[in-house]
């Protein structure tokens, strides 16, 4: 793509020197079908060598704009230099010290940090794992230990992780649990509202579903230990939580002593705006679980509680890794640096832009059903009829390869849903320029 002027400005775009794969790239690929689990999903053959902000430049010199910031992992853009530096001096004190055996300073410093954002009031308790299944299958555990109950609700289209507990939670592709049973039991999955598809009165009549039937017919709510939810769908298609749903979820919990778990993973640390997504709906969860973006690459998660909830003793759960000092100095560099750099402003003034130039497409391309999102978290919903809104999936998936081979990294996410889910430190210019892209793809897809 040559380079655009906006606004007076000449702005790089992608920069595209060699067929797709390149030859540095067909020599990588053929090793990793050798020698790589044949379980990962790969959308298109990128193989990157380093990055810097929101450009990702492959093996062989190709330049991309990656608009999926390693699926929301990279919140202040690849390689922030005041992470690298947080990461290498870390990295020249102390690599490792086992948080479950000993203790660590920098263990409370976050901790402190994280407490001052939380999306409920403290005191607070905070259990450091390592991916985001690992603060779900957390969760997952103390919910049970703390009540005493056993059953657990989750939704349709969620995705919690792939570990056995998370998995359980998860419901979003049957290929995600085939031949994996059998699950954790005690898990009943529940309609996650589709207001796109089934209009506003959808989101009440999803959570009133739990109160009004499935209390009376299958599940006692005396036996029930957590509702775990996605504030904004992650795998299940982008789709945010209307905040009546959210506070209805939180009304039933509280008519009932259940606790809620908001899963915070992808829609977390600033992506949507506000530190949280569930912010946006007014309410409060008892637990939240991060990762991703928490420590800008670096594998970190953390279950944050209110104090009295993480009541369990010690042996109840622990993790060699989780915490390590490597990782939580990337975390607190990344929160520095969202803070001074008013990256949750940037993600609101930057996705609002965003989504208001795209707001016309459902009328203006033929193959555009739905644009929504929160922040830097929006998903553009592809179908093959706008009025029977039956779901484009090969044609996403061609979008998503389309936009590839032009130099922007776009994943998919449900099943016909393009995800944007840029660094927070984007700009208007470069969202200009990845949705020149996406448009043009969507054209030539829907030839």
């Amino acid at each position: 793509m040559t380079p655009k002027t906006m606004a007076g400005t000449v702005i790089d775009g992608p920069k595209i020197k060699t067929a797709l794969p390149g030859p540095n790239a067909k020599r990588v690929l053929a090793g990793d079908e050798r020698y790589i689990s044949p379980s990962y999903t790969r959308s298109y053959p990128l193989v990157a060598k380093e990055g810097r902000g929101v450009v990702v430049i492959d093996v062989d010199g190709n330049e991309f704009f990656d608009f999926s910031s390693g699926i929301a992992v990279t919140s202040t853009g690849h390689c922030h230099p005041d992470v690298v530096a947080a990461i290498q001096k870390q990295a020249g004190e102390l690599i490792h010290m086992s948080g479950t055996d000993f203790y660590y300073e920098n263990l409370v410093t976050l901790a402190e940090r994280l407490s001052k954002i939380a999306p409920m009031p403290g005191p607070h308790r905070i259990y450091y794992g390592n991916s985001g299944a690992e603060a779900v299958e957390c969760a997952l555990k103390l919910a049970r230990y703390h009540t005493g109950r056993q059953q657990i609700i989750a939704f349709f289209g969620a995705f919690h992780g792939r570990t056995m507990g998370a998995l359980s939670l998860t419901a979003s592709k049957p290929q995600q649990k085939r031949r994996f049973a059998p699950l954790v039991p005690g898990v009943t999955h529940v309609s996650y509202p589709d207001v796109y598809r089934n209009g506003e009165q959808d989101a009440l009549a999803c959570a009133r579903f739990i109160e009004g039937k499935l209390f009376k017919t299958t599940v006692a709510p005396e036996e029930v230990a957590a509702i775990f939810v996605e504030p904004v769908q992650g795998e299940g298609g982008y789709v945010p939580a209307p905040p009546v749903f959210m506070q209805e979820l939180r009304r039933i919990c509280d008519q009932h002593g259940i606790l809620l778990v908001a899963d915070e993973v992808q829609s977390g640390i600033g992506r949507t705006g506000k530190w949280w997504a569930i912010e946006h709906a007014g309410v409060q969860p008892d637990i939240v679980c991060m990762a991703k973006g928490i420590a800008s690459g670096m594998p970190l998660s953390v279950t944050l509680t209110k104090a009295d909830i993480m009541n369990w003793v010690p042996g109840s759960h622990a993790s060699t890794f989780g915490g390590n000092p490597v990782c939580i100095a990337a975390a607190l560099a990344t929160l520095d640096v969202i803070e001074r750099e008013g990256l949750l402003r940037n993600s609101t003034e930057v996705g609002d832009y965003m989504r208001g130039r795209m707001a016309d497409w459902p009328k203006k391309h033929k193959l555009v059903g739905d644009v929504r999102g929160l922040g830097l978290m929006i998903g553009v919903e592809l179908v093959i009829d706008q009025q029977t809104k039956e779901r484009g999936s090969a044609e996403r998936d061609r979008v998503v390869e389309l936009a590839f081979e032009r130099g922007v990294l776009f994943l998919g996410c449900g099943p016909n849903t393009v995800r944007i889910s840029p660094p927070l430190i984007t700009t208007k210019e470069q969202a200009d320029v990845a949705m020149d892209v996406l448009e043009e793809c969507i054209e030539l897809a829907a030839k």
